[in-house]
């Protein structure tokens, strides 16, 4: 038992701190435009990046934050040796959590959309491209990112579980369920009517 908590340690760690890098508050901060926190959502993610109208940041912070969950999966199973896959998946749990909880944020960070597409990639990648194929179709189709994020989400764990990638899928649940925690405000404006589409300044 200890020598397995051991084992997964050191790949949790690597994964957290990955994880916990915000990319979206220091890309903005670097280029001069103050505290992402402070406008639109208020999130340190891509979507809210974009309504400062630099769409190259938000591309970059969408593309970093999810480079950390693959690095994170690829890492995790590096260092673990025999447990690697289990490791893998532990590492991307973990910076999936650092992303959403950083703790140099007070544990106040993203929603964890672009993290969640990086970890998948890495554990079973016909994932990534159920959850990429129906973000960008909802997104088109009705610009909200927010709701492409949730019904992508809710699929893609059953996507995997019926390819094949048990484990996988279960992960991706556990990413799913803090996902959705993640949006409760934006499911309470789409319910109302009222959630920003994207590209709106506020």
């Amino acid at each position: 038992m200890l020598d397995t908590l051991a084992a997964y340690s050191l790949p949790a760690l690597i994964g957290y701190g990955l994880g916990s890098i915000p990319f979206g508050l220091l890309l903005t901060r670097f280029a001069g435009l103050g505290d992402i926190r402070t406008i639109g959502s208020g999130n340190i993610g891509a979507t809210n990046v974009l309504r400062t109208g630099h769409k190259g940041l938000a591309a970059l912070t969408l593309l970093l934050d999810g480079l950390k969950g693959t690095l994170a999966v690829v890492l995790g199973s590096l260092v673990a040796g025999a447990q690697s896959t289990e490791a893998g998946l532990i590492a991307g749990l973990a910076a999936f959590l650092g992303h959403i909880f950083p703790v140099w944020l007070g544990f106040k960070g993203g929603k964890g959309v672009a993290t969640y597409i990086g970890v998948v990639a890495a554990l079973a990648w016909p994932g990534a491209l159920v959850f990429v194929g129906l973000w960008l179709a909802v997104a088109v189709a009705l610009r909200y990112s927010s709701l492409a994020a949730l019904i992508a989400s809710a699929a893609t764990p059953v996507a995997l579980v019926a390819l094949g990638w048990t484990n996988e899928g279960l992960a991706a649940l556990v990413m799913s369920i803090f996902l959705f925690g993640k949006h409760s405000a934006n499911i309470s404006r789409l319910l109302k009517g009222e959630e920003p589409r994207i590209g709106a300044k506020s």
